[in-house]
């Protein structure tokens, strides 16, 4: 599979089967994270894994009653480390490019989750402070995703994209790509 039929056809996916994942793909799959770009290489992110049932129970409950994350095996709640970045970039390195460092790790992991053959899917509503009470996260280290991982129990089909005419625009906002 060349990378851009990866692109397109990783699903989020909402139900899974209960097989257990080696620790050797979660090790890729962490891995994957890891090499994304980040903002003056600063690598702001943290990963934390959860297989415990009911803390499962409890992230799915602050993720607004999402209940197929705590279906699972392994929940991962991605954060970013914000001294790590604004440190170096002030406000802007903790308001956006922990932020923005934190979502490129995400899109490796999930292209590299699907690449192996597992689904995830990108969970970004939750309550924040209820998960860093799940958690105990320090005040420094904000929850950005949850990302829950495993085989797949459903086949979604793709969602409609806008065409690049709609969304490109050439050298100012409004000039259309032709």
């Amino acid at each position: 599979m060349d990378l851009l039929e990866i692109i397109k056809s990783r699903r989020s996916i909402r139900k899974f089967k209960r097989d257990s994942i080696p620790e050797q793909d979660l090790f890729k799959i962490l891995e994957a994270a890891t090499w994304a770009p980040s903002a003056g290489n600063l690598q702001p992110w943290e990963f934390i894994i959860v297989r415990d049932e009911d803390r499962k129970k409890a992230l799915a409950r602050a993720a607004l009653n999402q209940m197929f994350i705590a279906e699972a095996p392994v929940v991962i709640i991605v954060c970013a480390n914000i001294p790590r970045t604004a440190v170096y970039y002030g406000e802007r390195g903790r308001s956006l490019y922990c932020i923005q460092d934190t979502a490129a790790a995400i899109q490796n992991m999930l292209l590299m989750a699907y690449w192996l053959g597992y689904g995830t899917c990108w969970v970004g509503a939750f309550d924040e402070e209820r998960v860093r009470k799940i958690l105990k996260l320090p005040p420094d280290v904000r929850p950005v995703a949850i990302i829950p991982l495993g085989k797949p129990a459903e086949k979604p089909r793709p969602p409609p994209r806008y065409p690049l005419e709609r969304v490109v625009h050439v050298e100012e906002y409004g000039r259309r790509l032709s």
